[in-house]
């Protein structure tokens, strides 16, 4: 995100778990990070593009996750260039969940 042009600010905390519910994250959408940009909820391996886009557009969400940790995603490359596909999906205070973009599909 750093070479995307973010400023961030890295704030270790002891209970991730914590931080995800504070947050409203749906569990089936855990990953290992978690940030807070702009009042959104970034949870996972996001591509800076996607969280630009959603800076533009300002949906009604919590925030945007990728689950898991995808091969291929940022931070997530493969020295031989493997990827796998995954989606960046939004979720919002109502419990849905919806795919906001698609790689390698």
């Amino acid at each position: 995100m750093k070479k995307e042009g973010f400023h961030v600010a890295e704030i270790p905390v002891r209970d991730g778990l914590a931080i995800r519910q504070q947050y409203q994250i749906p569990p089936q959408l855990y990953s290992c990070h978690t940030a807070i940009v702009d009042g959104y909820v970034l949870e996972g391996h996001i591509p800076a593009a996607e969280v630009t886009r959603l800076l533009a557009k300002r949906p009604d969400i919590i925030g945007l996750a990728v689950p898991g940790m995808p091969l291929g995603s940022p931070g997530m490359e493969s020295p031989d260039g493997r990827t796998e596909p995954y989606d960046v999906l939004t979720f919002d205070r109502h419990g849905n969940i919806e795919i906001f973009a698609s790689y390698g599909r």
